[in-house]
């Protein structure tokens, strides 16, 4: 029932920038972590940013310093600002939200992971 669509996707110069967006469908409850993750065509899906609930916010090296991950409850929405891109950076983003819900008085609980269509990004002169 829940849907993720990101955006915000395309072609850029290197040096360039783009903010990405997921918006999520619905309000999701219980969010444990948000995250972006990426492919290069060839290549492995690789984790981009995670934000926990609560907690801070990790970044692979290779874009440390460059792509800033937030979000905005009331909005249903989380972010990818990336700046001065590279060529390396070409790939199609997901956006994925995990929810980890109670479902007994013990405590157990049961993961949920949502993920987008993602959208692409071309960096290229």
């Amino acid at each position: 029932q829940v849907q993720l669509v990101e955006s915000g996707g395309g072609l850029v110069q290197p040096g360039g920038s783009l903010r990405l967006s997921c918006e999520a469908s619905g309000r999701i409850f219980d969010i444990h972590s948000m995250a972006w993750h990426r492919q290069a065509p060839g290549k492995e899906r690789e984790l981009v940013a995670s934000m926990i609930t609560g907690g801070s916010t990790t970044y692979a090296d290779s874009v440390k310093g460059r792509f800033t991950m937030s979000r905005d409850n009331a909005k249903n929405t989380v972010y990818l600002q990336m700046n001065s891109l590279k060529p390396e950076d070409t790939a199609v983003y997901y956006c994925n939200i995990e929810v980890r819900r109670v479902i007994n008085v013990e405590g157990a609980t049961r993961r949920i992971d949502y993920w987008g269509k993602g959208t692409l990004v071309t960096v290229s002169a």
